[in-house]
């Protein structure tokens, strides 16, 4: 038995990255899964691997932000897999500028990607969840909306409106057994990370690391725990938000960060 037998669940921006660690551990768990994301081969390979983990995979390519593609994206799910019993939004960019210097452009984007896209999804399920009388909807946020960082105001905003969304949302679909809840990773050992040009890159910038390996030793030792995250790790939360075992937690903010804002706050 696992945690999400027979749930039906849309993971956004699950083409790679910690979307896909989730997609993976849903279809483990049980569940019928929607990949939604720009990427249409990465979303594809990601639906391939569903299936022959013995559940239904769907790959769905739509920008979230974008609210007419969202509004076909969730009546072709509904659809061919049914109406969704999990939500995750997980879709999200990242850029980096100081203030002073940040084109409005970039901060529209941002926003527009990190933060409506969030707002769009919700609204295209909650009909649904309401006549099923269930629902689970977890929001990537970032340890970051707690505590800000360097060059990054505009993401941490995005972040930080996330949690806003999630608590008040909350007050409003609790009593239809809809839990909302929000997720806030620390940086994980993952493509956002490691892949070139990616944070860790950026970070060498930022603390002057002469090497990829110093930057990555030097954001690991930042947190009490040493390291950075496993991805699986920050996907096995989500499940938990997601599984009957957490029918009583709603409008939190997880901090899986490896203790780093309890440290800074």
């Amino acid at each position: 038995m696992g945690k999400l037998d027979s749930r039906i669940a849309i993971v956004t921006g699950a083409a790679g990255g910690l979307g896909k660690a989730i997609a993976l551990l849903f279809a483990r768990e049980g569940a019928d899964i929607a990949i939604l994301d720009r990427k249409a081969e990465g979303a594809e390979a990601v639906a391939r691997q569903m299936r022959d983990l013995g559940r239904r995979g769907l790959a769905v390519v739509a920008d979230v932000s974008d609210e007419t593609q969202v509004g076909a994206a969730m009546a072709r799910i509904f659809g061919e897999l049914g109406e969704p019993d999990i939500l995750v939004n997980n879709a999200g960019i990242d850029t980096t500028s100081t203030v002073e210097e940040m084109p409005t452009e970039m901060w529209d984007e941002m926003i527009r990607i990190n933060l409506r896209s969030v707002f769009l999804c919700t609204r295209a399920v909650l009909p649904a969840m309401r006549r099923k009388g269930y629902g689970r909807i977890v929001n990537i946020s970032s340890q970051l909306a707690h505590k800000g960082g360097a060059q990054m105001a505009h993401y941490a905003a995005a972040k930080a409106g996330i949690l806003g969304f999630t608590r008040s949302l909350s007050y409003e679909v609790a009593k239809d057994n809809i839990t909302v809840n929000a997720i806030c990773p620390g940086p994980v050992a993952g493509e956002l990370w490691m892949d070139p040009g990616g944070l860790l890159d950026q970070s060498m910038e930022l603390s002057g690391a002469e090497s990829r390996e110093q930057a990555l030793a030097a954001a690991g030792s930042k947190r009490p725990i040493g390291r950075l995250a496993e991805i699986e790790e920050i996907a096995s939360a989500i499940v938990f938000l997601c599984s009957e075992r957490a029918s009583y937690v709603a409008g939190a903010a997880w901090s899986v960060d490896g203790g780093t804002v309890q440290v800074i706050i």
